[in-house]
């Protein structure tokens, strides 16, 4: 997710889901962050110049982040999903976390007027922004629903695409987000994703400082463990590539789940040594 990508969850097999109460507080962390991101309080919010570079560096094309109303890129990504999906016209995509909007709406570009974007977001601050972004690009063929990945307000097999950009790394049961994905997705759909990820488990003395931008860095997934949490989830033709970890800025190092003190001597390149941004597709 960004410069300061707040991510906590778990959902391979080696991995042990927290507690209900502490899945419960990081949530609740979690919205509080995201809504002050939404009213412009931290990251890239309010800095379009900023948040634009951020994304073209993650492989957004200039021309889309143009296109876009004021405030709608907050500069929360560590991927382009809209790039590895090869959106096809007409298609029903939906989009887990969707923010203020950005991929839905370059997306619902992609997919033309006979297409469909759905945003689910669990921030009712993010609903409400991403909502008047697209009423001010003029967009009708997307639409955003307040809602939880782990249980999507959307019908059985009833989209071609599922897209997102960061977000899956906050779920606290990431194999329940696949399933749910795989529920949704119609016989032949497909998966585009990029999300966070740790390239070997976190020394004790690395958690707090990792957790500065992915939150709850001990209950990441491991690049190797992701593979098995989609095909556990039913999902086929599975690829995760460690698509590197330049995305991950030392400009903001606001945690959502975590203080980044006491952290002396650790620096960008080690959090770069061990986090990663991974790209991944699949289909049903």
């Amino acid at each position: 997710m960004s410069n300061s990508n707040c991510g906590c969850g778990a959902g391979a097999t080696a991995v042990a889901a927290p507690r209900v109460d502490e899945a419960d507080q990081t949530k609740s962390r979690l919205r509080d962050t995201y809504a002050a991101s939404a009213n412009g309080e931290r990251g890239f919010a309010g800095d379009r110049e900023l948040a634009d570079s951020h994304s073209e560096q993650l492989g957004y094309e200039r021309s889309d982040l143009e296109d876009l109303p004021e405030g709608a890129n907050l500069g929360l990504g560590c991927g382009n999903p809209t790039a590895l999906a090869s959106i096809r016209p007409g298609e029903v995509i939906l989009d887990l976390g969707s923010g203020a909007g950005i991929d839905c709406l370059i997306a619902a570009k992609k997919a033309g007027p006979g297409g469909q974007v759905i945003g689910v977001d669990m921030t009712p601050e993010m609903v409400e922004k991403a909502r008047a972004n697209a009423a001010e690009a003029g967009v009708e063929n997307v639409e955003f629903r307040l809602g939880e990945i782990e249980h999507l307000p959307v019908a059985d097999s009833s989209v071609d695409l599922v897209i997102s950009n960061c977000v899956i790394n906050l779920a606290a049961d990431k194999g329940q987000v696949f399933k749910e994905i795989h529920r949704v997705l119609k016989p032949g759909g497909r998966v585009a994703i990029s999300d966070t990820a740790t390239r070997s488990p976190l020394p004790p003395e690395m958690l707090d400082f990792v957790s500065t931008f992915i939150g709850c860095g001990d209950n990441t997934l491991l690049v190797d463990e992701y593979r098995s949490v989609l095909q556990s989830a039913g999902l086929r033709d599975v690829s995760v590539v460690d698509a590197g970890s330049s995305w991950v800025s030392g400009s903001d190092t606001t945690s959502c789940c975590a203080s980044s003190g006491g952290n002396e001597g650790i620096g960008i390149d080690d959090v770069r040594h061990y986090l990663t941004s991974v790209s991944v597709t699949a289909v049903k």
